[in-house]
C-alpha cells in the first residue's frame, strides 16, 4: 500500500471534511469513480482493466529488467559483456537442463551479475548416431572431440550410415554392419566384447542360482523399510559393465546386516546359504580382473588400443585351470576362454597387433607367438616403405635412369631396415610410463615410424566417448524439450563437448 493511495497512486482514499481519510472508500484518480474498500485491493485491478486498460499494465511493483538495472549504473559495459558470455557458456555447456540452479554455468552468471560475489534414446524414441574424432596432436597428446549427433529415420542403421557418408555427413564407424559398407577400418568395443563373454559364461553356470537370489534381495530392499539401513543398493544391469560384480560386492559388504534382517520370521526373501556365499566369493575373484581390464581399456586420455592384446593375454593366464578350482569354476573358465578367444579372433587383430608393436611398453610382443611377431614386423616394414615412398619426389621412369633408380631402391630398403632395427633395439619402458611422452622425445630419431604410431595409437579401445554422447543426448531430449530439431540437438551436444574439452 502506498502512502495515501493504492496501486501506485491510481486509487486514493476518500478525504473527509475534517481532513482525515476514510479508509472504507477509495476513489479512482482517473475517472473519479468511488468504490468500497475492505482492507483488500484485489478487486481494484478489475476496474483498471475494464475502464483503463492502458493504465492497468503499469500497476503494482515489478522486477526491473536487465536494461533498467544497467541504466541505474549498476552494470558496466565490462560486466554486461561478461554476463552475456556467461549466459552463452551456460546454455551451451549445460544444455539447459531442468535443474538449472545446480549448474556451474548458472553460478558463473550469478557471479557476473553480482560482482563476482556468490549468493547461492530420446523421449520420442528417435534414433541418434553419435560420432567422435580421436587423434594425437603435435604435442603427442590424445584429443577427443564430438563431430556430430545425427538423427536417423531408417531402421537399418548400416544402410543409413552409408547414405550419410554418400551425402558428405559423418559416419558411425563402430557398428560391424556399417564397417562392411564403408571403406574404413572397424574396431569393435573391447569392453562390450568382454561383457558379452562374461554374460555367456554366467548363463547356465553354477553361479546363476546365487545371482538370482541376489537380485531378489536387491528388489526386496528397494521397496522395503530397511533400504536406509544399508548402503545404496546395487543391482546388475545387462547393459552396464561390471554391474554383476558390484552387486556381489554389495552383498558381501552387507552380509551381516542382511542375515539379521532376512532371517526374521516375517521375511519373505530367503538369505543366501553359506555354500552360495562361498560361490559368490569365487565369482568375485574371477570377475575382478575383468573389471580391471574394462576400466583400463576405457580411458580416453591415454593410449588404450595397444593394451588390448596384452590385457586379453593377462585374462587368459588368469583363467587357466588350477588344481584347487572346484568343478563349477573350471566349467566357467572353460566357457569364458573359449568364447573370448572366438570374439578376439573376429576383431580387427591386424590393427591391434600393429598398435601393440608401436607401443614402447609392449613392443617385445610377448603376448603373441613367434610366427605372429614376424608377421607384425613385416607389416610395419611395409608401412614404413609406403610412408617413405609417399615423401619421396617422383622419380623419372626412363631407361637411362633405371640403374640409378634400382640403386636408390636398395639404399632405401637398407635405410628402412636400419630404422626399424633401431626402434626394436630401443629398451622397453615400464608399463606405468607414458608411451606418448616416449614418442615425443624420440620423434626426431624415428620420424617415419612416428607418423605411423600417431595413427595407430590414437584409436580408442572402447566406445566410451560415443556412449557419453548418447547419455548427454538423453539428458537434452526430455519431455519438455521433445520438439528440439535434430540440428539443434547436434549443435547443443557438440558445443557442450567442445566447451568441456577446452576447460579440461
Amino acid at each position: 500500500m502506498d502512502e495515501g493511495g493504492l496501486l501506485g497512486g491510481k486509487f486514493l482514499f476518500k478525504k473527509l471534511p475534517d481532513g482525515l481519510l476514510d479508509k472504507t472508500r477509495v476513489r479512482c484518480t482517473i475517472c473519479k469513480a468511488e468504490f468500497r474498500y475492505h482492507r483488500s485491493s484485489l478487486s481494484l485491478p478489475y476496474h483498471l482493466r475494464a475502464k483503463h486498460p492502458t493504465e492497468s499494465a503499469s500497476t503494482g511493483p515489478r522486477q526491473s529488467t536487465l536494461q533498467e538495472y544497467g541504466a541505474r549504473g549498476r552494470i558496466t559495459q565490462n560486466v554486461r559483456e561478461k554476463l552475456t558470455n556467461s549466459l552463452v557458456v551456460w546454455i551451451a555447456k549445460n544444455c539447459r537442463p531442468v535443474s538449472i540452479v545446480e549448474d556451474d554455468g548458472l553460478r558463473e552468471v550469478i557471479r557476473a551479475a553480482s560482482g563476482d560475489v556468490y549468493h547461492w534414446t530420446s523421449v520420442n524414441n528417435d534414433n541418434y548416431l553419435g560420432v567422435t574424432a580421436h587423434f594425437i596432436d603435435n604435442d603427442w597428446t590424445v584429443q577427443s572431440f564430438a563431430l556430430t549427433v545425427s538423427k536417423t529415420e531408417e531402421r537399418h542403421y548400416a544402410e543409413c550410415c552409408k547414405r550419410m557418408e554418400n551425402q558428405g555427413q559423418a559416419n558411425h564407424a563402430w557398428h560391424r554392419q556399417c564397417s562392411r559398407l564403408l571403406p574404413f577400418e572397424h574396431m569393435p568395443c573391447m569392453a562390450h566384447i568382454l561383457q558379452r563373454t562374461v554374460t555367456v559364461s554366467l548363463n547356465d553356470s553354477a553361479f546363476e542360482r546365487a545371482l538370482a537370489k541376489c537380485r531378489k534381495i536387491g528388489e526386496h530392499f528397494e521397496h522395503s523399510a530397511h533400504r536406509h539401513q544399508t548402503e545404496p543398493l546395487v543391482q546388475d544391469v545387462p547393459t552396464r559393465w561390471n554391474s554383476t560384480l558390484e552387486m556381489i560386492k554389495w552383498i558381501q559388504r552387507n552380509k551381516s546386516g542382511l542375515i539379521t534382517i532376512l532371517t526374521q520370521p516375517n521375511s519373505k526373501v530367503t538369505m543366501l546359504t553359506d555354500q552360495e556365499l562361498d560361490r559368490l566369493q569365487k565369482l568375485e575373484e574371477i570377475l575382478e580382473p575383468c573389471r580391471y581390464v574394462t576400466e583400463l581399456l576405457g580411458g580416453e586420455q591415454y593410449v588404450s588400443c595397444s593394451m588390448v592384446l596384452p590385457a586379453l593375454c593377462h585374462l587368459f593366464r588368469i583363467m587357466e585351470p588350477s588344481d584347487d578350482d572346484p568343478v563349477y569354476v573350471l566349467r566357467f573358465k572353460k566357457v569364458f576362454t573359449t568364447d573370448l578367444a572366438q570374439r578376439r579372433d573376429s576383431s580387427n587383430l591386424t590393427w591391434l597387433k600393429i598398435a601393440t608393436a608401436l607401443d614402447p611398453r609392449f613392443k617385445d610382443l610377448k603376448c603373441l607367438s613367434k610366427d605372429e611377431r614376424r608377421e607384425v614386423w613385416a607389416s610395419v616394414h611395409d608401412f614404413l616403405m609406403a610412408e617413405t615412398h609417399a615423401h619421396q619426389p617422383s622419380a623419372q621412369t626412363t631407361e637411362e635412369r633405371s640403374p640409378k633408380k634400382s640403386k636408390m631402391s636398395i639404399c632405401l630398403l637398407d635405410a628402412i631396415d636400419r630404422s626399424l632395427n633401431l626402434y626394436k633395439a630401443e629398451p622397453k619402458i615400464d608399463i606405468g610410463e607414458r608411451p606418448l611422452q616416449w614418442w615425443l622425445k624420440r620423434e626426431g630419431a624415428h620420424a617415419r615410424l612416428a607418423a605411423i604410431a600417431r595413427k595407430y595409437l590414437s584409436t580408442p579401445a572402447t566406445t566410451v566417448p560415443c556412449e557419453r554422447l548418447f547419455s548427454l543426448s538423453g539428458h537434452i531430449i526430455q519431455k519438455k524439450r521433445a520438439s528440439l530439431s535434430s540440428d539443434n540437438v547436434n549443435r547443443i551436444v557438440c558445443l557442450s563437448n567442445w566447451l568441456s574439452a577446452k576447460k579440461d
